[in-house]
């Protein structure tokens, strides 16, 4: 990335569509990739969507630092006209460092994310991430002003959370969000202080019961035949995967182990990202 030039992009094409909500209507089952430290930025997000991986998100961002420096917009958000559906996740602590945020990359994403489901300890004791789940006012006053900041009818804002220890607790959470204006909800199937125990695809099933707006699940899709799994037992309009998109980027294609071709695309993604990139910030 180096060698890439710094180029001023005027945006997407803006419309009366949502496109990520569109997908919802229009296919089974939405396949997403996961926000992934480090991993799921513009040369990882290229190849994956070669392999039938519907929408892609950036890795968590955190919305004060990417406000306040230049450095830090350079080296977080990079784009070019072919990654999309993209959505940009933001960690965020208020409604203004979001809506702020939000404000700049409006133009080149079709969505913003908010972070409520982090566990990692740095993060919520920054009041980011999973701290966010015993917020609910705080997360649907966040949604409120970031939503009449942009105003863009295209523009999904969405939230990704964990699981409270009572269930009734993240249900009421999810409909004040959606009572908010949130587009989606994705849902990781664990609380916060669980690791590898497994996913609780019912509480999820729960959760998408309770809601008119479209639920994602996320948490150990590591397979094809695991996102119609999961699809068929709770009823969810999207599936999102993380480490099973490391492992093996063409597993939404329905490959079990990552074809010869896909090592080679990414191999050929390293030279050719460059002469394709529309937009880093300057």
């Amino acid at each position: 990335m180096d060698k890439c030039n710094n180029l001023k992009s005027g945006g997407i094409a803006r419309s009366n569509i949502n496109i990520v909500e569109d997908l919802f209507k229009s296919k089974k089952v939405v396949k997403i990739c996961a926000p992934m430290v480090r991993y799921s930025k513009l040369a990882f997000r290229t190849l994956i969507r070669r392999y039938e991986c519907d929408v892609a998100f950036t890795p968590m961002i955190v919305s004060n630092s990417f406000v306040k420096s230049v450095k830090a917009r350079d080296s977080e958000f990079t784009t070019n006209s072919n990654d999309h559906p993209l959505v940009v996740q933001f960690a965020a602590s208020n409604s203004k460092d979001l809506a702020d945020a939000t404000e700049i990359i409006s133009p080149y994403a079709n969505g913003v994310d908010l972070n409520c489901g982090c566990p990692q300890r740095w993060a919520m004791a920054e009041g980011y991430g999973a701290h966010l789940i015993k917020k609910p006012e705080l997360i649907r006053d966040m949604v409120r002003q970031t939503q009449s900041r942009i105003n863009q009818k295209d523009f999904s804002i969405s939230i990704k959370i964990r699981l409270h220890k009572n269930i009734r607790e993240t249900v009421d959470l999810c409909q004040k969000a959606e009572h908010a204006g949130i587009s989606w909800v994705t849902v990781h199937g664990r609380t916060v202080q669980q690791r590898t125990e497994p996913v609780d695809y019912d509480a999820i099933k729960t959760i998408n019961d309770s809601l008119s707006i479209p639920v994602v699940a996320n948490g150990d899709i590591k397979f094809l035949e695991d996102v119609e799994k999961v699809h068929a037992n709770t009823g969810v309009k999207g599936v999102m995967a993380a480490r099973g998109m490391l492992q093996n980027p063409a597993m939404y294609a329905g490959y079990e182990n990552t074809p010869l071709q896909c090592v080679q695309d990414w191999v050929s993604s390293q030279n050719k990202i460059c002469l394709h990139l529309d937009h880093v910030f300057v």
